[in-house]
């Protein structure tokens, strides 16, 4: 090996380690460790280029880079062991809690969403009055989705422009109602439920969403009457938008009610359709009536599908309703899409 060769390979090692041992941090131990280790330095590339010197120099260069470059190695190695210490040291000085000092401030524990507890209000409410929670698939037979609930085969509920159908025989439930025949198969009378879940209909604007949630209400024993019918959304109505209200039914059409009716409610934001400013009420238009649920006295063919009620003897009602269109109401919220936004401006609001 030649003089200079040899003594390069010396001033390199003595350039490392001094530099290695001056270093302040383990960052600067890092670019010391590229600029004499790294595969661009000097002393990798008298390694690398070995094969190019003449036979007699190879082993002797060969050996001597190799040396320098284990003992830079070792150096940096050890040195990093140093700094690492030192600023585990100087970090945990640096960390140290004064438990003095008053303690931050708990985060705020969270809440139910308000469809949610919009859902518990309603069924409190019923519970209350003697009626039993109970729940369905909401993947079901069209038969419990249709049939059985008195649609007519050319019903428009059955297309798919209203109804997702998982096979032609199954669909994502378009209501509760199921339910009814369902735990009727179960069950025989007295029976007082209501049934609140998720159901699914192509809908998607302000006042509707594809996937939204209801209450079905069914009472089924002996003598009841549209009478008590009423009664009983009177007293839904007054529990979830104040003693002070009234409701009115309205004749309408469902397939497994006769008779049917729509069910408002007094509005709640007026008086008698108008502002005190004397503008119309935004809320009911001017009607003084708010919509809030469809309902009516179950339809004797429904009894055909089960065993054990007798229509000649059993008398029931039923009804429906909005979990949304409720919350809606209840708390002025413009667009029923924003329940399923997780907007925390709007969620913090129901706390």
């Amino acid at each position: 090996m030649s003089t200079a060769t040899a003594d390069r390979i010396a001033q390199l090692r003595a350039e490392g380690e001094a530099a290695v041992a001056a270093a302040a941090s383990t960052a600067d131990l890092e670019e010391i460790r590229v600029r004499f280790l790294g595969r661009k330095a000097e002393l990798p590339n008298l390694l690398r280029d070995v094969g190019k010197l003449p036979p007699e120099e190879r082993g002797p260069v060969g050996k001597g880079a190799n040396q320098a470059r284990q003992a830079l190695q070792a150096a940096v190695d050890s040195r990093q062991a140093e700094l690492e210490a030192v600023e585990l040291e100087t970090k945990l000085a640096a960390d140290v809690v004064d438990v003095t000092l008053p303690g931050t401030p708990a985060t705020p524990a969270g809440h139910l969403h308000i469809l949610t507890a919009t859902r518990r209000e309603i069924e409190d409410v019923f519970v209350g009055l003697g009626f039993s929670v109970v729940e369905g698939p909401e993947i079901d037979l069209a038969y419990y989705n249709f049939d059985a609930l008195n649609h007519d085969v050319h019903h428009p509920a059955r297309s798919e422009a209203d109804t997702f159908y998982v096979a032609d025989d199954v669909v994502l439930r378009t209501q509760t109602s199921p339910m009814q025949v369902r735990q009727m198969e179960l069950q025989e009378p007295p029976l007082y439920i209501i049934v609140p879940g998720r159901v699914y209909r192509p809908d998607n604007d302000a006042t509707h969403t594809p996937q939204f949630h209801q209450v079905e209400g069914l009472a089924v024993d002996e003598d009841l009457t549209l009478g008590d019918l009423q009664g009983t959304l009177l007293a839904f109505a007054r529990a979830i938008f104040g003693d002070d209200r009234e409701v009115r039914l309205r004749p309408h059409f469902f397939p497994f009610t006769e008779p049917s009716v729509e069910l408002d409610v007094s509005c709640f934001n007026c008086k008698q359709g108008f502002l005190r400013d004397g503008s119309r009420c935004p809320l009911c238009k001017g009607t003084a009536w708010i919509e809030i649920l469809g309902a009516g006295m179950v339809d004797p063919n429904l009894y055909g599908y089960v065993e054990g009620y007798d229509p000649e003897k059993h008398q029931g009602f039923a009804w429906g309703m909005g979990i949304e269109r409720i919350a809606f109401l209840k708390h002025r919220v413009p667009d029923l899409r924003m329940f399923f936004e997780n907007d925390l401006r709007l969620l913090e609001q129901f706390g």
